[in-house]
């Protein structure tokens, strides 16, 4: 079954290489892992205790970075590698000021496994929520390396829990301890004799509360969703990267309509009502704007858009609607006049959900919702597509009422002319909150383990 598995993995790199050619996604994954083990010999000495972190893209990264961000607080003299298996990952955060080297992790054959062990040499690792790589875990069982998973969720159907599913149950036994968001997952893992699970819950909460706490102002958007006299705020401050600064900032004070993170707040001290779409296809785009393009609720909302790709055929789609402006070419004239922002860069949209009324989040028609947790740690009610059950966090949502599950365009101008109800609005942002609140700490439940360890 190993043996299938790696002809498995031989095939899919090779399928990969050969989409190289025509995808530039497939290239970037090709060309980050040439000649890997030279370079990586060459770029990374071992010279301290070597904690391995694999995620396996940016959403897995942000569910691992505040273990992260605590080992190096509490360890300061370890040494962190960071793996990415996809360019979306590794291509934003390949900078990212934390970890000691960062890089693609080669493809789980046994010989890529043990040549890059070798070189990192790790003597604790961290897979975030669904890796497993089988090779590199039999390396490591071998290495007697305490690897852990964290932020996990299992199911049934998967499978660790079927009768022809031997190769996967034997990978789960290189697993030091498991990490699990919630007690299904722990159940299924002591139905297969492990106990050594702990229910710790999602990271992702303690992450999008850090963010949610210390959210930067824009005053590009803060400029967009302000109606009416002008209102300064002290709270906010505006940073941009160069990625993300547009093309003629405002020369005026920023205006502040932010919803504090720790407080709700009138739709008009918000400056007037905002949905925010955020990873939205163009399916998604055929349920809201409808909604948003009949009078009067252009002219009362406006709505910021972050398409899941802000690639040019998608903004430019956008762009088609009357007062439409792009994020990069905002000035304070064009501002002025736009009700809808399209925002056509990648890095953003966590912190501008500060500036909300209502989130949308969009997969919901497709392959599955994305990142719901980020709004709700604004208070922001939540509505997505059919396309949820598999993500945790959104039944919860769902079963509190904070997130509402839309079919059809109809039904979303259902559940808004709902949420325009202010004591329905504020009953389901403080559930979102709520359950933030009750779920948080599972860095702390990590790092307590990770202690251990440390000795």
């Amino acid at each position: 079954m190993g043996f299938l598995y790696t002809i498995g993995i031989r095939l899919f790199t090779a399928g990969l290489h050969l989409a190289a050619f025509f995808h530039p996604k497939a290239r970037k994954w090709v060309d980050g892992r040439r000649d890997w083990r030279r370079r990586y010999a060459a770029a990374f000495q071992k010279t301290s205790r070597v904690l391995w972190v694999h995620a396996a893209s940016l959403g897995e990264f942000e569910q691992g970075r505040p273990i992260i961000e605590a080992c190096r607080e509490r360890y300061p003299t370890w040494q962190i590698v960071l793996t990415f298996f996809s360019p979306s990952g590794y291509e934003l955060r390949h900078n990212y000021a934390q970890a000691d080297f960062i890089a693609y992790l080669p493809a789980d054959t046994p010989g890529n496994a043990a040549d890059f062990l070798q070189i990192i040499q790790p003597d604790a690792v961290i897979f975030v929520k669904y890796e497993f790589w089988f090779n590199y875990l039999a390396a490591l069982r071998q290495r007697g390396a305490p690897t852990l998973l964290v932020s996990a969720l299992f199911r049934a159907e998967q499978p660790f829990f079927k009768p022809w599913g031997s190769l996967w149950r034997r990978g789960l036994q290189s697993f030091t301890h498991f990490f699990v968001q919630n007690e299904t997952s722990a159940t299924l893992l002591q139905r297969l004799g492990f106990k050594n699970v702990t229910v710790a819950g999602d990271t992702r909460v303690d992450r999008v509360l850090q963010i949610a706490a210390v959210a930067p102002g824009n005053e590009v958007v803060a400029a967009f969703v302000a109606v009416g006299e002008a209102r300064p705020s002290p709270h906010l401050t505006t940073h941009f990267s160069a990625a993300e600064k547009p093309k003629a900032l405002l020369t005026t004070d920023p205006v502040s309509t932010a919803r504090a993170p720790s407080s709700p707040t009138s739709k008009e001290e918000l400056g007037g009502p905002t949905l925010i779409a955020g990873s939205a296809w163009e399916a998604d785009e055929a349920i809201f704007m409808p909604w948003f393009l009949q009078p009067p609720t252009a002219t009362h909302w406006k709505v910021i858009v972050a398409p899941h790709e802000p690639a040019e055929k998608n903004v430019e789609r956008l762009l088609q609607h009357a007062g439409a402006l792009r994020y990069s070419q905002a000035d304070e004239a064009a501002l002025e006049q736009a009700h809808l922002l399209i925002i056509d860069n990648v890095g953003m949209l966590n912190t501008l959900y500060r500036y909300g009324t209502v989130a949308y989040i969009g997969g919901g028609f497709g392959a599955g919702i994305h990142n719901t947790l980020e709004p709700a740690a604004f208070g922001l009610p939540i509505i997505f597509g059919p396309k949820y059950t598999r993500f945790e966090e959104a039944r919860a949502f769902v079963a509190r009422g904070a997130g509402f599950v839309v079919h059809s365009a109809a039904e979303f101008s259902a559940v808004m002319m709902q949420l325009e109800d202010p004591d329905f609005y504020r009953q389901a942002s403080m559930a979102a909150k709520s359950f933030l609140a009750e779920n948080q700490g599972a860095t702390q439940r990590i790092m307590g383990f990770m202690a251990t360890l440390a000795v």
